[in-house]
Parts: structure tokens; sequence; C-alpha cells
């Protein structure tokens, strides 16, 4: 078959890498992709927010399958237009791509179909969310209500930072429209996890859980990223849990999605808070993770295309999906700013030596004057994979270690501890 995936991030990298080894594959293309999706597929000119040019491409080089990695183009529409075009999608429609659009949207969906979260209010104006701030007790959690790629949320620890992050969403407008209304909620206390479903609309099958660390700093410490790194499995996530997890979140949330006739196809992604009280949402994404995507595509045993072709034909119970023994870690390498401000068009060096040991997925490069450069704030993923987590973590460490760039940063901890924190 013919596939055609969707992006241009380390998770597109990781989709095609793992895409590449399909035995049904024939043809693979990515849009726009980076130099690392480029060592698997073919990288087209087509821009994939321009739905007529997409499904003109589509029609043209015979694609059987398309895979969405970035939300905001499942949150634009791209697996309506397709599917008007015929065009087989692994992607929820923008109607079911609220649960990660619209996060009031998503506490009332998961309200309605009785999912353990975190108690919330909803405010449309400064003046409401200061109100509601008023009578809150604290820690708290405001989020912006759209998609803010990854960094609205503030976990405040006192009045005085609720207050200043209303003010940064909703009246400064930091993050556009996201910021429109605001969801303030309960501070859930406990250990992370992220939770992966494959869905088929009716039916779903279980990825293997992650723990991702999304301060810049060592110890959980500076503002948050897009993510510094993660490692799967997680330990604690033994199969009850697991269980508890699917039957409790994952299958409710898709049920009720059903039911209000928008049918979930593609990957679900559930940030939850393993508390006192069992499992609880945090929040949930339209798409795999990223870093994610690096650490559980590698811990697949499944033919990725076949598997999601059956996904998007709405026969994923047909599939075979299992996950493979050991561990994977991944660690970011970051421009040196981010979050904030940075500078780009660094040379990169070692990555030749780098990939003798791990897995480096490319995030933000791009080739220019015959030279690998630095083109974002998150630039590599090095995903090391061993018998067990300390193993992969080294390798993933021994790997980095190979890589230079000016003012390179990451972590030196991730998957060092499993601390009790409060995540948001």
């Amino acid at each position: 078959m013919n596939v055609l995936v969707l992006g241009g991030g380390g998770r597109e990298h990781a989709i095609c890498w793992k895409l590449a080894q399909s035995p049904s594959l024939d043809r693979l293309y990515c849009t726009p992709g980076n130099p690392g999706t480029a060592l698997h597929a073919t990288n087209v000119e087509v821009d994939p927010a321009d739905h007529e040019s997409l499904t003109s491409f589509a029609a043209r080089a015979n694609v059987d399958l398309v895979v969405v990695g970035p939300e905001d183009l499942l949150a634009g529409g791209v697996a309506d237009a397709l599917a008007a075009a015929s065009v087989r999608c692994l992607g929820p429609v923008a109607a079911a791509s609220r649960i990660e659009s619209s996060k009031s949207w998503a506490n009332e969906l998961m309200a309605e179909a009785g999912v353990p979260s975190a108690a919330f209010e909803v405010a449309d104006d400064p003046d409401s969310a200061f109100e509601i701030l008023d009578r809150s007790n604290f820690p708290i959690v405001v989020k912006a209500d759209g998609l803010a790629a990854g960094k609205g949320v503030t976990v405040a620890g006192s009045p005085e930072e609720a207050r200043e992050a209303v003010q940064t969403m909703m009246i400064d407008r930091a993050f556009g429209d996201a910021g429109d209304r605001v969801v303030i909620e309960e501070c859930l206390v406990g250990q992370e996890v992220s939770a992966f479903a494959l869905t088929g609309g009716k039916s779903l099958k279980m990825l293997p859980f992650a723990r991702d660390f999304k301060r810049v700093n060592d110890n959980d410490e500076g503002p948050n990223t897009g993510s510094m790194g993660c490692y799967s499995p997680v330990a604690m996530v033994d199969p009850a849990l697991a269980d508890e997890i699917e039957r409790t979140i994952m299958r409710p949330t898709l049920d009720a999605l059903a039911r209000r006739g928008t049918p979930y196809v593609g990957f679900l992604y559930a940030g939850l808070m393993i508390t006192d009280d069992g499992p609880r949402v945090v929040e949930f994404n339209c798409r795999l993770g990223d870093p994610e995507a690096q650490v559980v595509l590698p811990l697949l045993d499944c033919d990725l295309a076949e598997v999601s072709l059956l996904a998007a034909e709405g026969r994923l119970e047909e599939a075979r999906l299992q996950t493979a023994d050991g561990a994977a870690c991944c660690v970011v390498t970051a421009s040196g700013g981010y979050p904030g401000n940075y500078t780009t068009g660094y040379p990169i060096e070692g990555i030749d030596e780098a990939e003798d040991i791990a897995l480096v997925f490319h995030a933000g490069t791009a080739e220019r004057n015959g030279s690998l450069q630095t083109a974002g704030g998150r630039v590599l993923s090095v995903v090391g994979q061993g018998a067990d987590l300390d193993r992969a973590r080294q390798r993933a460490y021994d790997a980095i270690d190979k890589i230079t760039f000016a003012n390179s940063h990451h972590r030196t901890d991730i998957a060092a501890n499993d601390p009790e924190r409060i995540f948001a």
C-alpha cells in the first residue's frame, strides 16, 4: 500500500521509521517532513493544511492511507476533507478532535461518560475567572481552553500565580484564541502516566504506557515545555491497573464519542494522574504524544501500515498488535533558551556516531548549505533501547553525548527516579 504521513517533527520521523518496516508498504510519503523523515520516506512539497492540494496529491500518488501526526491539522478538519475525497485517514474528524482542541468540551464529555477526572469550572471572560479563583482552594490548575502547543497550562500555588495566569491567557492573549475561555481545575496529586490506544471507531487496542518530563530543567524545575524526554513501559502500571484504565477511561470515552455521532478513529492519548483514589484524567490528546511516540512505537511488534489501515476501515479487531519485551528511554536535546527565545542555524555533529548506539529522531532540523543545522526548539529525540529501563537509559545518554551543536541543552535526569510529584 501507499501511505502519506502528515507532519514534520520527531513524532512523524518515528512514525515514518516504524511504517518503513512494514511488509505491506509499497511507497511512503511525508509532508512537510524533515531531514529525518527523508531517510525513510519521500518528502513532498504539499501544504498539509491546504485540503485541496492534499487530496489532489493523494489521488495522483494513489495514496491508500493518510496518517496524521499534529493536532492542529486534525482540529482544522483534515480527516473530514480526506473522507470527503474517499481517502482513508488514521486520525479523528474535527468534531471528535475537540477532545483536545477544547478542554471544556472534553471535561463535559468525561462528565457525561462517567470518566474519573478533576473537578472543573469554565470561565468565558476574565471577571468570571477571577471570581472562580476568589473561592478556590490552592494549588489549582488554570488551562487555556484551546490548542496552545502544550504550553497553555499553569499549576498555580497561590491566588497571585493564578490571577497572573488568567491575565496572560485571557487579557494578554499569549496563546491567541486558545485563551478566549479558560478551564480552572482541581489540582490532582500523584504520579503521571500517559496512556495510548489505537482506535477504530468502536474498538480499541491499548499501546504501551509512558511517562514524560515536561519541565525544562533537572528536578522538574523551570517552565513547561512540549517535553524534554520520556520512557516506556511504566513499572507501576501493572496488569490490574492497565485493565482499570482501559475499562474506566479509554472505553467509556470511545463509547461516548460514538454516541455523539463522532466515532473516534486514530490514536487516543490520555494524560493520567494515578492518585490515591485511582487513575484520573488530566487531559486528552487526539494524537500520539511527542516524544512519547518515539518510545512507544519501538516497543510495538506489528505491521504498523496494515494495523493503521484496519483501524481506518473500522476493522481494528482483525489486527495483530503486540508489545515487544524491553524498554525505551528518550532524551530530547534542545536549543538553549527553549521554551523561551532561542537561536537556530547551528551545525549539528555526531549523529552518525550516536546512531551506532541508539535511535535518533529529527524534531527541529534542516539541511542548509550541505550541512545539517538546528531549526527548532526541540532539535533531536535520542532513544535508547534495552532489556530493561536502566540499560535503555544508559544507551540514550551514551548516544546523546556524541551529539554536539552550539547552545544545546538536555536534561540529565530522564527516568532517573520516580518521585511522587504534582503534574498538570
